[in-house]
């Protein structure tokens, strides 16, 4: 279910909707205003070219479309694409074969879930021809859940921190020599029964009076928490912003500018992904409708993914306000499903 914050448009008439539906898909698939007469002779309505441009200025009226020239022919206003979000379009599912072949990449990439967020945002953007994009969140106080470790050279180990909630920490721990899995195990048994649910500041005292090697895996995992804790929104991940950049409207770079310098305002990220963590489903927000002014160019469809005590973030699609909406909107709630899924499997 796609919800907005803006209150649903006033209803109407089915000439209008046919008129306003055909305008918003014929400019998202040219980015040219629309005339009544390639109306006419594309769409098939049945109707006249002087009715047609009846509607239309009706539209305009509302506040629904736009002539942005005296000569030129008609655009949708945010207000325009609202109405066609809210009342006029259904999200368009993903192909069941595309559905496959994602669910293929995802088990690719399996147990790291920062693969995940780069694979997620890479596959909007080529779903979608727009930027893909993926926000994981941290909670308050990062919880220790598990730890696992591999051997990955004689004197080497890699160290993976599953929290409680947040996002799977790794890094390289150094190790003894003759250490080998067997003792890689134990030792991690060992650090999951001492720090588990614990936060940094209470496993750091616990981990220094364990075994030497469960310490120097303890101490590890205590600078990964540490850094989980460093801020609620870890960052953003992303992919296809060069799709965004062809778009005729970002012929003048100057808009992008503001946008990407948008997307690096952690405080804006943050109210971003709490608004849509606490609305739920999928949200569209339509130009001037975005949280900030410098997105006001710019369309961003966003749903969560992940469930409290588990692993939180949110995935999304951004690109300009001539955006195909009903085949976003069905490829950001898929990969959100998706994602859901492997976040339960992780923690299960």
């Amino acid at each position: 279910m796609v919800r907005s914050r803006q209150a649903r448009p006033r209803p109407l008439d089915q000439r209008a909707r046919a008129v306003l539906r055909a305008i918003i898909e014929e400019y998202v698939a040219t980015a040219m205003p629309v005339g009544s007469h390639a109306l006419a002779e594309r769409y098939g309505m049945g109707v006249s070219s002087a009715t047609i441009r009846s509607v239309m200025a009706d539209l305009e009226r509302a506040g629904l479309i736009d002539q942005p020239h005296t000569s030129a022919g008609r655009v949708p206003t945010d207000e325009g694409y609202r109405a066609y979000v809210e009342a006029l379009s259904e999200p368009v599912p993903l192909e069941p074969v595309d559905q496959l072949m994602i669910r293929h990449q995802f088990g690719q990439v399996a147990f790291s879930s920062e693969q995940w967020f780069r694979l997620a945002a890479a596959i909007l953007a080529s779903t979608t021809r727009s930027a893909g994009l993926v926000t994981p969140v941290q909670p308050a106080r990062t919880r220790l859940r598990r730890v696992h470790a591999a051997v990955v050279h004689p004197r080497l180990a890699a160290l993976v921190v599953v929290p409680t909630e947040g996002s799977l920490r790794q890094a390289l721990v150094g190790l003894p020599v003759g250490a080998d899995q067997a003792g890689l195990d134990e030792a991690a048994r060992q650090v999951d029964r001492a720090l588990g649910g614990k936060t940094a500041a209470q496993s750091a005292p616990v981990a220094e009076r364990l075994d030497p090697l469960a310490q120097a895996i303890a101490r590890s995992t205590v600078a990964l928490m540490h850094q989980a804790d460093a801020s609620q929104v870890e960052g953003l991940f992303s992919d296809g912003l060069l799709n965004v950049m062809e778009a005729p409207e970002f012929a003048r770079t100057e808009k992008l500018r503001r946008v990407f310098a948008a997307l690096q305002d952690q405080a804006y990220l943050g109210r971003l992904v709490g608004h849509v963590r606490r609305h739920g489903g999928v949200r569209v927000f339509i130009g001037h409708e975005n949280l900030l002014a410098e997105m006001s160019d710019v369309s961003l469809v966003m749903a969560p993914f992940g469930h409290e005590g588990r692993l939180l973030g949110v995935v999304g699609v951004l690109g300009p306000t001539r955006m195909a909406y009903a085949r976003t909107i069905g490829a950001v709630g898929f990969v959100s499903g998706l994602m859901n899924e492997l976040v339960g499997q992780l923690y299960a």
